[in-house]
């Protein structure tokens, strides 16, 4: 009531200009702290729809924010987090994409990053593609709830999670439109937006070093015009560096970043400093783990001369559905150790069959999670956590388990991808799988021509 009484005391201009009153102050000490003003400004108390509310409007949406969302969210939980992650996904699904193309990563997804690379208190997390944030506000979720330890007093637990605010979280994001949406994210769950980047990561190697990574989660662009990449990684290219898309599928980032820890070693170790073991964890469609082209090859083969690699996951098909169709696999890095060992031996990689998340499709939802009944009948459990926890157990122990994973020794010229490595569970095969076989050959060979079919059969 206080509220609604304060806000009829003022005229719309006055609230659209309390509003960038204390969106500059959330900003304070924040780095390009006027850019992401002009932007908010921009796209968002500039919209025209926005300028158009009345009064009553804006009390019935300050009210509904207040007494339908907000009062049922603790914010200092890492539930209360993961509801303000479903309500920005939800505004995010109206706000349109620059690109067509592309793909925000899903919320399941970017905190099995985040635990797949432990993410605590204690690391430093950049994402130099960062779009609307994603995978910063997951990790900072994650960091502050490791903040919370026993042993430690309030004022000493505030202080940690100041500094994972402050200090751990950084990110760049070159398009304006996503950018804002990223600062946005970060403000709404609590700040940690002071170090995030508007521009180019390839313009930014300064920005990365100073920041000195242990955690790097990407989901670089699949298909960045080649005139945005440096000329340096463009020499072998041909007519491709003046094609319209990345023929490296996105591989080139990471050979860039790859080259920014080389460096930022080189630095340490000229002062004496142990050299960094960088964890780096990225999305990339499936053609950069199974492609042969000599572009996709060079680029797997330079990886494995500096890093190791760790772990590649098949992901579901449709994993970013409804924004993109791309079939995309998590593979993970880590910067700083050679693939082959100093005695000439190749070091082993895991290989994830994760192509069942819990997740189903659902019409005008995109995809869903699905939860288990208890005895009840109530829907408790999360199929996906189930599925998550054995996805982590099966690549904590480097376990082979037919149907869901293998480890092998691969170089840049072998597929990067469980299925061709994976024995098949055969316990799980039934008379529908094989007749669906069969159905399959029987209508491949009709359309090759090589079956007629006629009145009495084929």
């Amino acid at each position: 009531e206080k509220i609604n009484s304060a806000l009829n005391l003022m005229s719309e201009a006055q609230i659209i200009a309390g509003i960038k009153g204390t969106l500059t102050e959330l900003l304070d000490g924040s780095d390009n702290k006027n850019k992401k003003i002009e932007l908010l400004q921009k796209n968002v108390l500039d919209n025209q729809k926005v300028k158009a509310l009345k009064k009553k409007d804006w009390i019935d949406v300050i009210d509904s924010i207040l007494m339908d969302i907000y009062k049922y969210i603790d914010t200092n939980s890492p539930e209360g987090q993961d509801i303000l992650n479903l309500f920005f996904i939800a505004f995010n699904k109206y706000t349109g994409k620059a690109d067509k193309n592309q793909a925000f990563t899903p919320d399941h997804i970017t905190e099995f990053m985040c635990r797949l690379t432990d993410v605590d208190c204690t690391k430093v997390v950049l994402d130099g593609t960062c779009g609307s944030a994603s995978f910063l506000v997951q990790a900072m979720v994650k960091e502050l709830a490791d903040c919370n330890k026993p042993n430690l007093s309030g004022k000493e637990i505030e202080k940690l999670k100041q500094n994972v605010k402050k200090n751990n979280i950084y990110g760049i994001e070159v398009e304006e439109k996503a950018f804002g949406l990223s600062v946005t994210n970060m403000l709404i769950h609590g700040d940690g937006n002071s170090n995030i980047q508007l521009g180019s990561c390839f313009d930014h190697k300064e920005f990365i070093k100073e920041a000195a990574p242990d955690v790097i989660l990407m989901n670089p662009p699949y298909n960045a015009k080649p005139r945005s990449i440096p000329n340096q990684y463009k020499e072998d290219w041909g007519s491709a560096k003046d094609g319209k898309e990345d023929p490296t599928k996105g591989l080139v980032f990471v050979h860039y970043f790859s080259d920014v820890i080389k460096e930022l070693n080189a630095e340490r170790i000229r002062k004496g400093e142990q050299p960094k073991l960088v964890k780096l964890a990225v999305l990339l469609p499936l053609a950069c783990a199974i492609g042969t082209g000599s572009l996709i090859t060079k680029e797997k083969e330079t990886l494995l001369e500096d890093n190791t690699l760790e772990a590649v996951f098949s992901l579901p098909g449709e994993i970013f559905y409804p924004g993109s169709s791309v079939c995309a696999c998590c593979m993970l890095f880590i910067l700083g150790q050679p693939h082959v060992k100093p005695d000439g031996t190749t070091r082993s990689t895991f290989f994830g069959y994760c192509k069942d998340d819990g997740f189903v499709k659902k019409k005008n939802l995109g995809r869903v999670e699905q939860f288990t009944k208890d005895e009840k009948g109530n829907y408790t459990v999360s199929t996906w956590k189930n599925i998550e926890k054995e996805w982590l157990e099966l690549f904590e122990r480097k376990a082979v388990l037919d149907g869901k994973s293998a480890v092998a020794r691969v170089n840049a010229d072998d597929e990067w991808l469980c299925e061709a490595y994976m024995k098949t569970d055969y316990t799980k095969l039934t008379v529908d799988d094989f007749q669906r076989t069969l159905n399959n050959y029987l209508s491949y060979l009709v359309k090759e021509g090589n079956v007629y079919e006629n009145n009495g059969g084929i």
